[in-house]
């Protein structure tokens, strides 16, 4: 299994969410506490996502500086690698350099089969969206095939990677494309997929930068809010209060002011 986190608030750096705290998603990489379903590690690539700052109008703080304002609401950047994160040099000056206010961040444990590249890791992007998925489709690809030719062919072949991971972006993203709320096009995925491939695990992450959407379906998923901030992790990333486990069957809607659990299959 996968891991995967997500945060709305005030800007921290990527460092603080992903290295920092003692169980953070640096250390899930190779020694998570929670690898259900299979997997010891998650050592099949990485990826972080985020939305950056633009400079605010009016004054500068000091000579070359201006003050930092809103998240742009326009695309966000990604930094993504088929290595183990442990083993990426570049990530630590990266992570530490790097504020943000909104963030998706990935660790990766492949099914046996799919490849190993840097485009199979999460997180996927099309537009202002980012996705990610900790899981699996059982019967793979035979058992979605019907509901992939449901898609327009040029999103099949330009699929980041033949996984199930990159086919449940596309399912997500043609929802979204055709008006449905991001809450619906997480929701109805992971019912059609559920229904197609019985057992599959399908725990959904998405944001534009100002809303989060995450599914429960077949692994743990936890959420903590305050101070103006929500984070959803696979795992809680302390042992500090504050920290709510999300029920199987549900589906996550939070933003930075706060989060609300629905049943997934009323979302």
């Amino acid at each position: 299994m996968c891991r995967h986190l997500a945060y709305l608030g005030p800007p921290v750096s990527l460092r603080a969410l992903l290295c920092d705290p003692p169980y953070s998603l640096l250390r899930q990489s190779w020694a998570p506490r929670d690898m259900r379903g299979g997997g010891t590690i998650n050592a099949d690539g990485f990826g972080v996502g985020w939305y950056p700052r633009e400079p605010a109008p009016g004054p500068r703080r000091g000579p070359d500086r201006p003050e930092a304002g809103p998240a742009r609401g326009g695309e966000p950047v990604r930094y993504r690698r088929g290595t183990p994160m442990w083993s990426d040099p570049t990530l630590p000056e990266l992570a530490a350099a790097t504020v943000s206010g909104a963030v998706l961040a990935a660790v990766r444990s492949a099914t046996v089969g799919m490849p190993v590249t840097d485009t199979a890791a999460a997180p996927f992007a099309g537009g202002r969206w980012l996705f990610s998925h900790n899981g699996v489709v059982r019967g793979w690809p035979d058992s979605v095939a019907t509901i992939a030719a449901g898609l327009p062919v040029r999103d099949l072949l330009t699929l980041d990677a033949p996984t199930d991971s990159a086919l449940l972006w596309a399912l997500v993203r043609d929802r979204l494309r055709a008006g449905a709320s991001p809450a619906a096009a997480v929701a109805d995925t992971v019912t059609a997929v559920a229904a197609a491939a019985p057992g599959s695990r399908l725990n959904l992450l998405l944001t534009d930068g100002a809303t989060v959407v995450a599914s429960v379906a077949g692994h743990a998923l936890s959420v903590r809010t305050g101070a103006d901030a929500v984070l959803v992790a696979s795992e809680p990333l302390d042992d500090e209060p504050g920290w709510q486990a999300v029920p199987e069957g549900r589906l996550v809607v939070a933003t930075a002011a706060g989060a609300r659990i629905d049943a997934l299959a009323g979302a």
